[in-house]
This record gives structure tokens, C-alpha cells and sequence, in this order.
């Protein structure tokens, strides 16, 4: 990677700072909990840091229907979808398609707290 390669990551220091509160989420409380333990703790980080951000937020599709729900929109620029499974699938990456497509947002991260070694997952829409 060269250094234009690194101009072109999408939202760098929103999503590094995101991925900052998740490692301190992740020492906290381990990562044995439930995928709403996780998300209580990251909001409240989320408030600390005065992010903009909605929880649980409903997205339309192209007829104005509600029909997906986030677990977190920040900056109305990055979905967050939090985890606590053994494995991320195949299913849980074409679900942040669906999501970035609906909101027509960019960025998504997939994260799973149930991993011995956090790494968010950045999935990157049309």
C-alpha cells in the first residue's frame, strides 16, 4: 500500500475512532455477553466522546418502508452492527449490503465481540 492508497480509505478517522471504542468495549467486558450488553456499553462510550449517532435506527427501502433496523447509525455516515457470535457469515455481510444500499451510506462495520482478538469487519457499499 502506498501512500495515495491510504487517501483512499473511506472515513479513516471516524472509523479509527470507532474501532478505538470498540477495543476498550471489548477489554471491559470481555467477550462472553449478549450482542445488547455490547451495545449499552458502546452507546455509553458513544456519549462520552459526543458522537452523533442514533441506536437502533430504522431504515427505508426504495418504497419508503421501514424494514431493516441498525444497531447503531453514527454521523449518518457509518452503519454499526454489533455481534456476539462465534463466526461472522456470509449472511451477516450481505445483511450490511442491504443496510448500506437502503441508508445509501458507504461504510458499514461488522463487529463481533465473541473473538478472542477484536478486528472489526469494514464492508464497503456502492
Amino acid at each position: 500500500m502506498d501512500a495515495n492508497d491510504t487517501n483512499k480509505i473511506i472515513l479513516k478517522d471516524l472509523s479509527y475512532k470507532l474501532n478505538g471504542i470498540f477495543f476498550k468495549v471489548h477489554n471491559k467486558l470481555g467477550r462472553f455477553l449478549k450482542e445488547k450488553q455490547y451495545a449499552d456499553e458502546i452507546e455509553k462510550f458513544f456519549k462520552n466522546e459526543r458522537l452523533n449517532y442514533q441506536r437502533e435506527f430504522t431504515l427505508k427501502n426504495i418504497s419508503g418502508i421501514e424494514h431493516n433496523r441498525v444497531d447503531f447509525l453514527v454521523n449518518n455516515e457509518i452503519i454499526v452492527d454489533v455481534k456476539a457470535k462465534r463466526i461472522v457469515t456470509k449472511d451477516d455481510y450481505y445483511q450490511m449490503l442491504r443496510y448500506l444500499k437502503s441508508a445509501n451510506l458507504r461504510l458499514g462495520l461488522i463487529v463481533n465481540f465473541r473473538n478472542t482478538y477484536l478486528k472489526a469487519k469494514r464492508i464497503v457499499g456502492n
